[in-house]
């Protein structure tokens, strides 16, 4: 199953659904798989359309060709047709395209980037905004933005601090140097790290575990997650106790309570 996009999001983004996974593959190898407004505008609709859709229970995204994403398109930034539009047009379409960054954050079911080579710039907040990110040991990881005399978009400047701790966030964003994959999983950057020949293999078993899981109630984790950002204590357990309640009326809780008495693995359904 594929989601309906015009024949240059076709082109741009591959998307494809199986066994509950939905994995959408930034296509743009010649480029590192830099942003186009046809990746950005086909991301979006892939998301919306996939946190609503139940047969979706987990969400990857990748790139071809050996890279993740190398970041905006700085040669279509130079060109007289991006140069020629007023600055209120320009803010109003970076922040339609970042929204990519929320679906992916804020999605009711897990998201994990698979980076089999390099995340810089916009590319590295895409893979910030999913809830794990696996990458090949040759991926180099960057924020880039000061190389380009930008200074960050697609939510860099909301993950990277609560990743990493505002302080060497100000330093990866300032002096932007380029990280190994395994300098990166040092500072938490990465979930995991692996030779490149086996990373689609140890993905594909994160991936069937987070898409065989209980989905609604990791939905209600992100939830949660989200909530205690903004909340005190107090108001936090009113959340969790509300969530909790909403989990304890799902198929899927059933289920795990009738496998424990009878000794086996719970079969989660998702709803």
């Amino acid at each position: 199953m594929t989601y309906p996009t015009s024949e240059k999001q076709a082109q741009d983004l591959l998307s494809t659904l199986h066994e509950g996974v939905l994995t959408l593959t930034l296509n743009r190898p010649e480029a590192r798989n830099a942003l186009s407004p046809e990746i950005t505008s086909g991301l979006i609709l892939a998301l919306e359309q996939a946190q609503r859709d139940t047969a979706v229970r987990a969400v990857v995204l990748t790139g071809a060709g050996g890279a993740f994403c190398a970041g905006g398109d700085v040669k279509a930034m130079a060109t007289p047709q991006a140069q020629s539009m007023n600055l209120a047009e320009r803010q109003r379409l970076l922040r339609q395209r970042a929204d990519a960054s929320r679906l992916l954050h804020e999605m009711p079911k897990p998201t994990l980037a698979v980076l089999p080579g390099a995340a810089a710039g916009a590319g590295l907040a895409l893979a910030l905004a999913c809830d794990f990110r696996l990458a090949a040991r040759s991926a180099k990881i960057s924020t880039s933005f000061a190389k380009v005399g930008l200074s960050g978009d697609y939510g860099m400047s909301y993950f990277l601090p609560r990743v990493v701790g505002e302080a060497k966030a100000r330093e990866l964003l300032l002096f932007s140097p380029v990280l190994s994959a395994d300098e990166a999983f040092a500072l938490g950057l990465l979930h995991q790290v692996h030779d490149d020949a086996v990373l689609e293999q140890a993905a594909a078993v994160w991936i069937e575990r987070l898409a065989k899981g209980p989905t609604l109630a990791f939905g209600h984790m992100k939830k949660a997650l989200l909530a205690s950002g903004l909340n005190g204590l107090s108001t936090q357990l009113d959340v969790e106790s509300s969530l909790q309640v909403l989990c304890q009326g799902t198929a899927d809780h059933k289920e795990a309570a009738k496998a424990f008495v009878e000794k086996r693995p719970p079969q989660f359904v998702g709803h």
